[in-house]
């Protein structure tokens, strides 16, 4: 009972397929939240959850979250996303990806994977072997490679413009900017960072990370554990989810965070503390978002200067949500949800309209075990 309670508290999801293969060491959830706007897409994460209650939220959580960053950005995608409980440093192996791309398989085009945290370009092409249905493939297969260049661009174009609602100019040089998490996201962050001329403070649980990153940069290093009391202007998270919370907002030394990671609020509210402390918050889903877009392009024709180009609008999208938080007197995680919401009811209503199928009616719970 409790696993249908989980699925219910964490929203309306049209389908959950738990995945299990025994002889690939396969355990995976896939979660499709809503398909009103188009298929559902998002990327294929690899964690060595602490248990199965927690892979499920957080794909649960995930899969809404990129409902609402397609609709936010326009695209004609719905929200999605899957995770495969294991280590990805020790468990990876083709037998594993490609049982998941069979599942993905059977989903007939309703989920579009591609990678995420602890997924790469090569783990996907094994997923290619076995279905159409994944994207972020290598160029070499017709696809966009890796799309985490795109999400950093974007991260960086929500920055700018924070920084112009905050100071009235986007300019970087001599910002202070911590970034938390060093994968590819933040990596390619921190490039873009100080080749504008930002001073820039990160942190990593992994070490070697760090100190590749403190070698090619020479930023400063600061513990997982200090990096969000940072001292500094902009906050950057591209680590995991739900870091502001209780805890955490008390701490925060910064009047501006803006970062890659999905879910970053513990829960809604703590976007109206945020507020109450003067703390201007760029929504996780807008403007991470750079990855979908890119991937999108993919779905089309394939052109990076398109990708770039959509991922550039991430700029005006942040704007204009610091504007409407404004003229309502309401947090900016609440204005971005009433963007998407209203263009998922809108357009949700045409498709309804035109073909008469409602997605809700057919939510089910698959669990399938081979």
């Amino acid at each position: 009972m409790q696993l249908f309670e989980t699925i219910v508290k964490h929203g309306e999801h049209e389908e959950v397929v738990i995945c299990h293969n025994k002889d690939a060491g396969l355990k995976a959830i896939i979660a499709i939240h809503n398909t009103a706007l188009g298929p559902a897409l998002g990327g294929t994460r690899m964690w060595n959850y602490q248990s199965d209650e927690d892979a499920l939220v957080d794909v649960l959580r995930l899969s809404k979250g990129m409902t609402y960053k397609a609709a936010a950005s326009g695209l004609n995608l719905g929200g999605g996303k899957a995770v495969i409980i294991g280590d990805p440093k020790t468990q990876k192996n083709e037998a594993l990806f490609r049982a998941f791309g069979q599942y993905v398989q059977s989903l007939n085009g309703r989920y579009i994977t591609a990678e995420d945290v602890g997924t790469t370009v090569k783990d996907m092409e094994y997923v290619y072997a076995e279905t159409r249905w994944v994207t972020g493939i290598s160029k070499s297969l017709g696809g966009s490679g890796d799309p985490s260049p795109f999400t950093a661009h974007g991260v960086y174009m929500g920055i700018k413009a924070s920084v112009k609602e905050k100071h009235k100019s986007d300019s970087l040089k001599g910002m202070r900017v911590a970034v938390q998490g060093l994968g590819n996201v933040g990596f390619h962050l921190v490039e873009e960072l100080i080749r504008e001329g930002a001073e820039v403070t990160v942190s990593d649980i992994d070490a070697d990370k760090c100190k590749k990153v403190e070698k090619q940069f020479n930023v400063k290093v600061v513990s997982p554990d200090q990096i969000l009391a940072a001292d500094c202007d902009v906050l950057a998270p591209c680590a995991l989810g739900a870091i502001f919370n209780d805890q955490t907002i008390p701490k925060l030394k910064t009047k501006i965070i803006a970062g890659g990671a999905n879910n970053q609020l513990a829960e809604a509210r703590h976007g109206q503390a945020l507020k109450e402390l003067g703390v201007l918050y760029a929504p996780d889903y807008v403007i991470n978002a750079g990855g979908l877009m890119n991937v999108f392009v993919e779905l089309e024709k394939y052109s990076p200067e398109r990708a770039l180009q959509k991922t550039e609008t991430i700029y005006e999208s942040i704007l204009a949500i610091y504007e409407i938080a404004k003229k309502e007197d309401i947090p900016t995680n609440v204005a971005a949800d009433r963007i998407a919401e209203r263009r998922i009811n809108q357009i949700g209503k045409l498709k309804q309209k035109h073909t008469g199928f409602n997605p809700r009616t057919f939510g089910t719970l698959k669990v399938d075990g081979r």
